[in-house]
């Protein structure tokens, strides 16, 4: 004959309410209030089977929850970690692609010594974009794509684009852009 499967009686006073409180929260994450209502339907006498058709969950579902709250008690109902796919790319070299955007781009012009403008690596990217990004990032042997790139700057909040659409100069010869255009949709008229 198989053996019924009960939750084990609170080891005090402070565990039960501390259970109870759990399984009748509002504002308790969804997962653990479920693991709540099954120990404390079980103390009420309930069986696995009708736990399991009075929450809509499995049986087995029921049986591990029960299982891990007689084996830990209230902490046998947390998450256990470590699911999910484990990083790729450690920290410090998260780090190194962030400090990358700081740096001037290769192919950034720059004054030298002589007042000149020069570039680091003319075939180099004026500006940072992902894939140049991504490109610099393999170069200091950190294997990376463009997506990681643009995942992990989003990340962290940092800016990667300094584009300008315009550009100002002190010298008198330079021609500006001119007059700003005017809005595609004249207004309409005041009666």
């Amino acid at each position: 004959m198989p053996k019924i499967l009960r939750a084990r009686p609170a080891a005090d006073a402070a565990e039960e309410e501390k259970v109870r409180k759990l399984a009748g929260a509002r504002h308790a994450p969804g997962d653990w209030i479920q693991r709540g209502r099954v120990v404390v339907l079980s103390w009420e006498g309930l069986r696995v089977p009708e736990i399991a058709g009075e929450l809509g969950c499995h049986e087995q579902t029921v049986r591990r929850w029960l299982h891990r709250f007689n084996a830990s008690g209230l902490d046998g109902l947390a998450d256990l970690g470590g699911q999910g796919r484990k990083r790729r790319i450690t920290e410090a070299e998260r780090s190194r692609i962030i400090a990358l955007v700081r740096k001037p781009p290769p192919g950034r012009l720059v004054p030298g010594a002589d007042g000149a403008l020069q570039a680091a690596d003319e075939a180099g990217a004026p500006v940072w974009t992902l894939d140049a990004l991504a490109e610099a990032a393999r170069a200091e042997g950190i294997e990376v794509r463009r997506s990681q790139v643009r995942r992990i700057l989003l990340a962290e909040g940092v800016r990667w684009r300094r584009t300008r659409s315009w550009v100002r100069s002190r010298d008198p010869d330079f021609a500006g852009k001119g007059r700003g255009s005017s809005r595609s949709t004249p207004a309409r008229p005041r009666a």
